[in-house]
């Protein structure tokens, strides 16, 4: 009798993921996983107690992706890091269009969502340190930029526009004057 394959937590979590590359965020079901892995929906239901628990670490592994873009971007010093983590999210959602909708372009009103985190938080201090600008301007500075790239980032997600880097870099590049001037800073 051969011995059963044991399916691990990160094998369901890779093959979550590979589905919804491919297929969407619609893909996230027991059956569809269990098939993708030769498998009973068994493995599924004995690694996660809830299916709400199983997309939530799709949900992470995805943002692990993304900030690992992020990371790539800035490691690069090809941009200052402020402009790295935008010109990377923007990236991020040509190269993963199903993640980058996963993440960021889901039904989020019943979810906590954090005040901070690491990425935004060193982000918030990016723009202090560049800027001199304090507290409250230092955020909202920072939500208007994040409104700005998200912006581009879902037109490329979804087909809307597909902008070249070299012109993504300069729209990024403008809006950040733009803001700086609005704000007195040039």
């Amino acid at each position: 009798m051969a011995p059963k394959v044991k399916i691990t937590r990160d094998d369901i979590i890779n093959t979550a993921v590979e589905l919804v590359r491919k297929n969407g965020a619609d893909s996230l079901n027991a059956r569809s996983i269990a098939s993708a892995l030769a498998c009973s929906t068994q493995p599924v239901f004995s690694n996660f107690s809830s299916m709400d628990e199983f997309r939530l670490a799709v949900v992470e592994r995805a943002d692990e992706i993304c900030t690992d873009y992020i990371k790539r971007e800035a490691e690069k010093g090809e941009f200052p890091v402020f402009k790295a983590s935008g010109m990377a999210y923007i990236s991020f959602a040509r190269e993963e269009k199903e993640l980058f909708k996963l993440l960021y372009m889901r039904d989020r009103k019943d979810e906590v969502i954090p005040e901070s985190n690491e990425l935004g938080d060193s982000m918030i201090s990016v723009i202090r340190d560049n800027t001199g600008l304090k507290d409250e301007d230092v955020k909202l500075f920072h939500l208007e930029m994040w409104a700005y790239v998200h912006g581009l980032a879902s037109m490329a997600a979804t087909g809307f526009a597909e902008l070249d880097r070299e012109l993504v870099s300069r729209m990024l590049t403008d809006a950040y004057f733009g803001l700086r001037k609005q704000y007195g800073l040039e």
